[in-house]
């Protein structure tokens, strides 16, 4: 029978450094494919209401939002308690919808103008007049296709707050 030998005093190998900048550069990449960065503050509070019957969207780049709530505490003194229009990083009157809808549309790829969805992120405590100003100003300018966004869950609980 054969024995096996250890071999003693030998030392490990180095390690073979020349691959560690692609590795580098593979991992930067992937970081900025999938960093997804923050379109806009939301300067409103927005608490959504729950609904049971929901749909998720299945493409994020097909969609303008619109923010509607109460100013959050740090911009009350300036705007007020009543609820506001957010649209992007700016408050906004209800005539100044279908011009942010109209802009917001020709940023995009000429194949999606036609499919885009306006979402209304409205809490739960705005009323619903602003609500249907709104939805006047999106006929106006032909954005017909509306999502609310909302939390699922049981609809009956919005009545109890």
């Amino acid at each position: 029978m054969s024995k096996f030998n250890k071999k003693k005093g030998s030392e490990l190998p180095a390690v073979n450094t020349a691959s560690l900048p692609d590795i580098v550069f593979m991992l930067l990449f992937f970081f900025m494919t999938v960093t997804v960065m923050k379109d806009s503050t939301i300067k409103v509070e927005n608490t959504l209401p729950n609904a049971s019957e929901t749909k998720k969207l299945e493409k994020k780049d097909r969609v303008i939002y619109i923010y509607v709530g109460k100013p959050t505490p740090e911009y009350q003194k300036v705007f007020g308690t009543e609820p506001k229009i957010q649209l992007n990083d700016k408050f906004a009157s209800v005539s100044e919808v279908g011009d942010y809808i109209l802009q917001e549309r020709a940023k995009k790829a000429q194949e999606l103008q036609n499919v885009l969805t306006t979402a209304l992120k409205v809490d739960k405590n705005a009323n619903m007049g602003l609500i249907s100003d709104i939805k006047q100003e999106l006929r106006k300018v032909n954005a017909l296709k509306i999502n609310y966004t909302t939390y699922e869950g049981d609809a009956f609980n919005n009545l109890n707050n």
